[in-house]
């Protein structure tokens, strides 16, 4: 029996994408900090759709996290079949020396959790000869973010590094999808401290519409997913623009802060 593993899975694009996996019978592992939701939802999805939940309470922003998700995952015998990086966090505001902590805590989670995890559970995959993993990053990591430059930079890796191994897996029957979303309607804003930055004065992505563009992605197979058409032209832009130069003024009026401009 194969199981979804999907991390940030209590609230916005992680519990839309593990929402949609049950509702496709996919027996799933949530993982978040907040155990009353993931029971929450282990009761109602086992009685609605027949499946098996299994439920960690895990802080991945702690080092060695990623060895004991992998650990409980053994320890029950589950095998992962989907591996969902979805875990993540930003902070908004020009970079300060005093939120190094902060920052410390967003490289480990975006970056060295997701990179842990992914080679964790890969080798049993590439064993078995099938597997699909699904990344998530942001359309932040097509260009430089100032007002979010370690956000921005975390989201880049993420692209790189998901791209490349999809590179390296041809054959294998594993894939790796990166899913780049725009600012979407989840808590992201609120606990990032960007309700003032002009990128959230807009509209805002349905974080049901972006989990079906990464889920639809992944399960083809695609390198990189891009919901929404406005932001696959802020995509296509950031990778045609001719100068790094152009291309920071444009991030930076992207993310400025409207408050500070108005």
């Amino acid at each position: 029996m194969e199981y979804a593993l999907i991390t940030g899975a209590s609230s916005g694009i992680g519990l839309e994408l593990a929402g949609i996996m049950a509702e496709k019978k996919h027996h799933l592992i949530l993982v978040a900090r907040r155990q009353d939701i993931l029971l929450e939802r282990k009761a109602a999805w086992e009685q609605q759709f027949g499946i098996r939940v299994e439920t960690c309470a895990l802080d991945l922003s702690q080092p060695g996290s990623a060895q004991q998700l992998h650990e409980f995952c053994v320890a029950r015998g589950l095998q992962v079949g989907i591996l969902v990086n979805n875990a993540g966090f930003g902070d908004y505001g020009s970079f300060e020396p005093e939120k190094l902590d902060t920052y410390r805590h967003m490289i480990q989670l975006n970056i060295a959790t997701l990179t842990e995890l992914t080679g964790l559970f890969l080798e049993g995959m590439k064993q078995r000869g099938s597997g699909r993993i699904l990344n998530v990053a942001s359309l932040a990591g097509f260009m430089p973010g100032p007002n979010f430059a370690v956000y921005a930079a975390t989201k880049a890796y993420v692209m790189h590094f998901t791209e490349a191994l999809n590179y390296e897996l041809r054959g294998s029957g594993v894939s790796a999808t990166v899913l780049c979303p725009g600012i979407t309607e989840t808590g992201f804003v609120s606990r990032a401290g960007m309700a003032s930055a002009a990128l959230a004065q807009g509209g805002l992505m349905d974080a049901r519409a972006v989990a079906q563009a990464g889920y639809d992605g992944m399960t083809a197979g695609s390198l990189n997913v891009v919901p929404g058409w406005k932001n696959k032209l802020s995509a296509f832009a950031s990778m045609t623009t001719p100068s790094r130069e152009i291309l920071l003024r444009i991030a930076g009026f992207v993310f400025r802060d409207a408050d500070k401009t108005s």
